[in-house]
């Protein structure tokens, strides 16, 4: 329980309530930015409001806050100059740094608010995977190919953040799909999309493009898989 409150604090701190000039204004201004502060006090105080406001609370919520903000400015001065693994490094710590906290400390009985059952959690937590998690790190993936997709977008007019949401939907109907036993309707779901990508791949007869829409596909697919099944395999034991 107490793991996964504070799990669900990180990502909605991390990737729901981060916004991007917040992101920006740290990476120019590093400790001189306000934003770095405001984005510790924001988890900080989600991290309250879910475990509760009681004393017992206080020194832990401290501790991971404190964490949270160094570990935030060791990745704005950069050691690593790869932004893939910097990424993926930064999150790897603050999740060790939750799960230090869960193993070393035995939960008490304290008065929280009866709706936070472990399955809500849970499925939150799963929600924001599948939509800002997901696309933040495909984000980071891409970011590989960085010169090619710049060759892509520049040929390809569509509204604006468009794709980013479309797979957000996507990840999310399959992720309902699984859980409701429907496998079925995971393979209507990628037939459609192959129909309505054909005629783009067709007309552009680019292997760039062929490339980055098999690509997403599989890997938005794959997230959507990997947490729908996690899920269902976490939430058996509750």
């Amino acid at each position: 329980m107490l793991a996964l409150k504070l799990i669900l604090a990180h990502f909605i701190g991390d990737f729901v309530l981060q916004f991007d000039h917040w992101v920006k204004d740290k990476e120019q201004k590093k400790l001189k930015s306000k934003y770095l502060y405001l984005h510790t006090f924001v988890h900080t105080l989600l991290m309250f409001v879910l475990v509760g406001f009681q004393k017992e609370w206080i020194g832990i919520v401290l501790f991971i806050s404190f964490s949270h903000w160094v570990i935030d400015v060791i990745k704005l001065f950069k050691p690593l100059k790869n932004k893939r693994i910097l990424f993926f490094a930064d999150q790897l710590a603050h999740l060790l740094v939750i799960a230090a906290v869960v193993i070393t400390t035995q939960e008490t009985t304290i008065a929280i608010n009866t709706l936070l059952t472990e399955q809500h959690l849970l499925l939150a937590i799963a929600v924001i995977m599948l939509t800002v998690e997901s696309s933040i790190t495909l984000k980071v993936i891409f970011s590989l190919w960085g010169s090619a997709l710049k060759k892509i977008n520049k040929a390809d007019s569509s509204l604006k953040n468009a794709g980013k949401y479309i797979g957000m939907l996507e990840r999310l109907l399959v992720f309902v799909f699984i859980v409701l036993d429907k496998w079925e309707a995971i393979g209507f779901l990628l037939a459609a999309k192959s129909v309505f990508r054909f005629g783009d791949l067709t007309q552009a007869k680019d292997r760039l493009l062929t490339e980055y829409v098999l690509i997403g596909t599989l890997l938005s697919f794959g997230i959507a898989i990997a947490t729908g099944l996690m899920y269902l395999k976490i939430n058996s034991f509750f």
